[in-house]
């Protein structure tokens, strides 16, 4: 017998408890040097390169086990990877916390990286598709919220640990709160929603394979193209932002409540596609998405003025926003539930690779060539990207329900 579809106020606690484990990982992982990269350097002495760099390390190995994660959530469900990465997480900043030197600081980094991609974004939107199958769109527009307001929480949280506990104090509360709260979230991911897809759905084995259509490998390698640049654009940009607005001739003060806009604009922009996106295709977000990404970054290249520049930051902070709906929505609506979990864990692979990258070759490019260069290298790649989207738009136009 065919079960009913899930209670809405379950799906709302679902998400409501999956989007606090997101908001707490990318606050301790991603968001984490914002405000303890000086302190650990002003205690320990260390790099302070070594010590940022720690991100990248996290997202090397992240991409690497990520479609491991993929295939292991498609098989078996999100609940089991998830809970995972809490204790992973814990595991890692207690390392971290306790390092006595560099090494043990970086291999604590490794250990985070796994949590990384057994629990965020990429990892949390495969549980949810396998979930609710066709009808994961709007929950999963909805986690990417909570994770939005990461830095909003965890950067005033982090600078008033360090200031009262130290960080590495810091570091051992952000592992409690990993145990304490996002583990207990994290498990009340059901194991399963019997939706009449899963009904019909035989047990899936854990497989690396993927039977594609004809014509859909080009869908395939476009989209994974376009996901790659938007988020190296995005991890570059998040680097150097102060620095590209700073080049505009702005005064530190100004640039930074510029950079502010950032987040809101993010978020903004995921509460509109919240509301409005299930009216069209995800396809038109990813479209949203790439040009407003290029058109922010034009104008910051090619214009000054504290107004144009502030507009500028609300359309690229708008762009890059929903650009991560987009990563989420359009693999499910093309590929449908049963292949989402392990086509997820593929596309995440060169992503989070170039995400760890790109802020090193951009900062390479900025030494030699300057901030101009390297924004117009920046504005280049997005305009090949739109371009890219339009084809994978046009490919896409026989796939699309």
């Amino acid at each position: 017998m065919e079960s009913a579809p899930p209670p809405e106020r379950s799906r709302r606690t679902v998400v409501a408890a999956l989007g606090v484990a997101q908001l707490l990982g990318w606050g301790t992982s991603f968001y984490f040097p914002g405000v303890l990269a000086v302190p650990i350097v002003a205690d320990t002495g260390w790099p302070l390169s070594v010590i940022v760099g720690g991100v990248s390390l996290g997202l090397l190995v992240a991409g690497l086990i990520s479609p491991r994660v993929g295939r292991v959530i498609g098989a078996r469900g999100g609940r089991p990877v998830l809970a995972l990465s809490s204790v992973l997480f814990a595991s890692g900043l207690a390392v971290i916390g306790l390092a006595p030197a560099l090494p043990v600081y970086l291999v604590g980094w490794i250990i985070v990286g796994a949590a990384m991609g057994c629990g965020l974004y990429d990892a949390a939107f495969a549980a949810l598709g396998r979930l609710y199958g066709a009808t994961a769109r709007g929950p999963i527009a909805a986690l990417t919220l909570f994770g939005g307001f990461a830095s909003t929480v965890c950067w005033p949280l982090g600078a008033f640990l360090a200031a009262n506990i130290g960080w590495r104090g810091t570091c051992f509360a952000y592992a409690l709160l990993h145990l304490l709260i996002a583990l207990p979230l994290q498990l009340l991911l059901p194991d399963r929603v019997g939706t009449l897809s899963d009904a019909k759905r035989p047990v899936a084995r854990e497989t690396s394979s993927v039977t594609l259509m004809p014509g859909e490998g080009a869908i395939v390698v476009l989209l994974a193209l376009t996901l790659t640049l938007s988020a190296g654009i995005g991890s570059i940009v998040v680097v150097h932002l102060l620095l590209i607005l700073e080049a505009k001739n702005l005064t530190p003060a100004v640039a930074v409540s510029i950079g502010t806009l950032f987040g809101p604009a993010q978020v903004g922009a995921r509460v509109i596609e919240n509301v409005f996106g299930t009216r069209y295709h995800p396809i038109w977000t990813m479209v949203a998405s790439c040009a407003a990404m290029a058109a922010g970054l034009a104008a910051m290249l090619t214009v000054s003025g504290v107004t144009v520049l502030t507009l500028a930051m609300i359309v690229y902070g708008g762009g890059y926003g929903i650009m991560w709906i987009a990563r989420g929505t359009l693999p499910l609506a093309l590929f449908g539930a049963e292949r989402y979990p392990v086509l997820m864990g593929r596309l995440a692979l060169p992503s989070l690779i170039v995400q760890a990258l790109a802020p090193f070759a951009a900062a390479l490019l900025l030494e030699r060539a300057g901030i101009e260069v390297m924004v117009g290298a920046l504005v280049a790649i997005a305009a090949i990207n739109a371009a890219l989207v339009v084809m994978l738009w046009m490919l896409c136009r026989p796939h699309r329900t």
